[in-house]
């Protein structure tokens, strides 16, 4: 175990699966302890006892983060048990696919609730704690969706574009009082989800040979991005937009023939 965040106390949210769960692994092997949200309470509770095994600490805590009440609640607990909040992950995400033509109201309220309402609700409350200390890390998990159009995300790539802003606006009004805000972007990760939805789609080895890195990227690799935002290393980033994509969003727009050999 590490020390890069000894003593800190931190919230992730989504963090049954996937990302977050990477994330809030990453912390507790670094020394925080982890309040692990999800919607699912038994994701969220296997992920705190997985922390616990290996001897760190952790809480989970599950809630839907579209519910505000909700989420002042987890950042209530996490204040009321150890005392402060250091960090704040907010990760959660409903990626439900569909055109702009095809995308139903509900369907467009249905993401946004949890991916946009839920990082302001998440990002709100933490302000509202971190403030008081005059210290805080804040970190809002957005998409490379967010950087552009792709077919069949017109509610995620929304909501993940306002998220940049949010983060970027955030920032900007609380960095004089010590709280960082950032947010990351994630390309394509190995996560359950996208797994299923790349097979679907051709297979992986077809979506990795469009990717300069030749490979989709990892939990763990955007957990480390996180880290380096939770902890002091990262004391002068502030409002930053971290792109972590194996080199997709570096590319020019032209188009390019299907490589051989």
């Amino acid at each position: 175990m590490g020390d890069r965040l000894r003593d800190a106390v931190a919230i992730v949210t989504g963090a049954g699966s996937g990302i977050g769960r990477a994330t809030a692994l990453c912390f507790a092997a670094e020394g925080a302890s982890v309040v692990v949200n999800d919607v699912r309470a038994d994701a969220a509770e296997s992920v705190a006892k997985q922390i616990a095994t290996a001897g760190g600490e952790a809480e989970s805590f599950p809630a839907d983060v579209s519910d505000r009440a909700r989420v002042d609640a987890l950042v209530h607990r996490a204040v009321e048990r150890y005392g402060r909040l250091d960090v704040m992950v907010n990760n959660a995400a409903a990626p439900l696919p569909g055109s702009v033509a095809e995308t139903s109201d509900e369907d467009w309220r249905a993401v946004q609730s949890v991916t946009l309402d839920g990082t302001f609700y998440g990002l709100r409350a933490a302000l509202a704690v971190m403030l008081r200390q005059g210290r805080g890390s804040i970190i809002n998990v957005s998409s490379g969706a967010a950087l552009g159009g792709e077919p069949g995300l017109a509610a995620y790539a929304a909501a993940k574009a306002a998220i940049v802003n949010l983060t970027k606006t955030a920032a900007v009004e609380n960095g004089p009082n010590g709280i960082r805000v950032n947010a990351i972007l994630p390309g394509p990760i190995e996560t359950p989800p996208l797994l299923a939805a790349v097979e679907a789609r051709g297979g992986i080895e077809a979506w990795a040979r469009q990717i300069p890195a030749r490979r989709l990227g990892r939990p763990e690799e955007m957990a480390s991005v996180a880290l380096f935002l939770a902890s002091d290393e990262s004391s002068y980033v502030n409002g930053a937009a971290i792109v972590a994509d194996g080199g997709i969003s570096a590319r020019t727009a032209s188009p390019r023939f299907e490589e051989t050999g």
